[in-house]
C-alpha cells in the first residue's frame, strides 16, 4: 500500500467565496467553478501563502489520503468528507501529520487569519451557497441612504428586496454582489462579498429584505456600482455565505462586539435581532471611526437604550483630542472586559480592518494578565467553544 499523502482542501461550508486565496496563490493551485473554490493537489506546493488572507479559516483543512481527491470531487462537495481510516492513530492524521515546518507556518499564518473559528453551539443552521455564479438571484434596490457626512468616507445603507424569492440569511453571514461588465482579461467580474446588516427576517419584521453597509472605494468596481444604484435598480446576488460568524440563540449569551467602519454591519444585525427576540444577556459595543461624521449609524445608535447596548464610540481624528483607537478604550474599560472574558457565557466578535488585530491582541493580553490568565490560552478555548470570532479584511 502506498504511503498516505497529505492533501490541502477548502471547507465548502465555511468558505465565503471571496476568492482572495485564489488571487493570492503564487502557483495557481486554487481554482473555482460556479459552486466551490478548490485546491489542485497536482499543483499545490504547501507554500501557505493562502492561509493568512482567508478571513474564515476555511482554507485551513487537511486530509491524509491514499489517493488525492480530484478537482471534480471537490467541485461537487457541500461539506468536507471525514478523514478516512487509513489505519493510523488520530494523532497521525490531519494537521498533526504535517511536517514541523508546515505546522510552524500555519501557526504564524493564523496570527493574521484570526485562527480557525467554530460556530456557536446554539446558532441556527445556516443556508450556504443557495445562489452561485451560475445561478444568481435578482434583487431590487428598495433604498440607498448615505450614512456619513465625511466627504472622504461615503458609506451607504443599501436595502435589497428579493421579490418573493427565498434568501435565508442569518446575522453574520455575507452575500455576493456581481458587478456588471468585464475585467481587464475580458472575464466577468467575480462577486464582491458584503456582510448583511439586517436581522434574519428583514429591516422590518417579516419583510425578509436584506441590507448592506457599503463604503465607496474610489477605485472599487463594485462599491462604486452599489453606491450609485438608484431605487428600483436590479442587482445579481450570490450566497448566502458563512457558517461560523453567527449569533448564539441563547438569550442569556453575552456579546462583546468590536468593529471599525463597515465592520459594524454584522453588529447592527446582531443587536436588532436580539432586541426582537427579547434577549437578556448584555451587549457591549466598541466602535471605532475617525470622527462622528465618519461613523455609520451614528444617529441611530444614539437611540438604542443603554439597557440594551452599552456603547463605546471611539474616534481617532477629533480636533484638539488625542488619537484613540478601540484597543485603547478596551484597556480603559479593563475591569468590565476582564469580567466578560472570564465568563464562559461571553461571545467575542471582531470585524473591520485587519490592522486592528495586532492592537486588540495586545489589549486582550494585558487585560487577561490582570486577572492572572494567559490570553492565548483563553482565546483558544473560546474559539474552540465557538465564542471567539474574527473577520477582518
Amino acid at each position: 500500500m502506498n504511503k498516505p499523502l497529505k492533501q490541502h482542501l477548502i471547507d465548502p461550508e465555511i468558505c465565503i467565496r471571496c476568492y482572495t486565496c485564489e488571487m493570492t496563490c503564487p502557483v495557481g493551485a486554487i481554482e473555482h467553478d460556479d459552486n466551490n473554490v478548490v485546491v489542485n493537489a497536482d499543483s499545490c506546493n504547501f507554500c501557505m501563502d493562502c492561509i493568512p488572507v482567508c478571513p474564515t479559516g476555511s482554507i485551513d483543512e487537511w486530509r491524509m489520503v491514499q489517493t488525492p481527491y480530484t478537482m471534480e470531487d471537490q467541485y461537487g462537495w457541500s461539506e468536507l468528507p471525514p478523514q478516512a481510516d487509513l489505519g493510523q492513530s488520530e494523532s497521525d492524521t490531519g494537521l498533526e501529520a504535517l511536517d514541523d515546518v508546515t505546522a510552524a507556518l500555519l501557526a504564524e499564518a493564523h496570527k493574521g487569519a484570526g485562527g480557525k473559528a467554530k460556530a456557536p453551539a446554539s446558532a441556527s443552521k445556516p443556508t450556504i451557497n443557495l445562489y452561485n455564479l451560475g445561478k444568481p438571484v435578482t434583487a431590487r434596490v428598495q433604498g440607498n441612504y448615505r450614512l456619513t457626512n465625511d466627504p472622504d468616507h461615503d458609506i451607504r445603507h443599501i436595502i435589497l428586496d428579493f421579490k418573493g424569492q427565498n434568501m435565508p440569511v442569518l446575522e453574520g453571514q455575507s452575500i455576493g454582489i456581481l458587478p456588471p461588465g468585464l475585467d481587464k482579461d475580458g472575464k466577468a467580474h467575480l462577486p464582491r462579498l458584503y456582510s448583511v446588516s439586517s436581522p434574519r427576517d428583514g429591516e422590518r419584521p417579516n419583510f425578509h429584505n436584506v441590507s448592506l453597509t457599503v463604503k465607496r472605494d474610489p477605485d472599487g468596481i463594485c462599491s462604486n456600482y452599489l453606491c450609485d444604484l438608484e431605487q428600483g435598480a436590479e442587482v445579481q446576488v450570490t450566497g448566502p455565505f458563512g457558517a461560523t460568524f453567527l449569533l448564539p440563540q441563547d438569550p442569556a449569551a453575552r456579546l462583546l462586539m468590536i468593529c471599525t467602519g463597515t465592520g459594524s454591519a454584522p453588529m447592527r444585525a446582531f443587536t436588532m435581532q436580539r432586541q426582537r427576540v427579547g434577549a437578556t444577556g448584555d451587549m457591549v459595543l466598541f466602535f471605532g471611526a475617525r470622527s462622528p461624521d465618519a461613523l455609520p449609524y451614528f444617529g441611530p445608535l444614539g437611540k438604542v437604550p443603554t439597557s440594551v447596548l452599552q456603547q463605546h464610540l471611539v474616534f481617532s481624528r477629533l480636533d484638539g483630542q488625542p488619537k484613540e483607537y478601540v484597543q485603547d478604550r478596551l484597556v480603559a474599560e479593563q475591569d468590565k472586559i476582564a469580567e466578560m472574558i472570564a465568563d464562559p457565557n461571553t461571545y467575542i466578535y471582531i470585524c473591520g480592518l485587519r490592522g486592528m488585530e495586532e492592537g486588540l491582541e495586545r489589549a486582550f493580553t494585558n487585560i487577561a494578565e490582570s486577572i492572572g490568565q494567559q490570553w492565548t490560552a483563553l482565546r483558544d478555548v473560546m474559539r474552540e467553544d465557538g465564542r471567539y470570532h474574527v473577520e477582518t479584511y
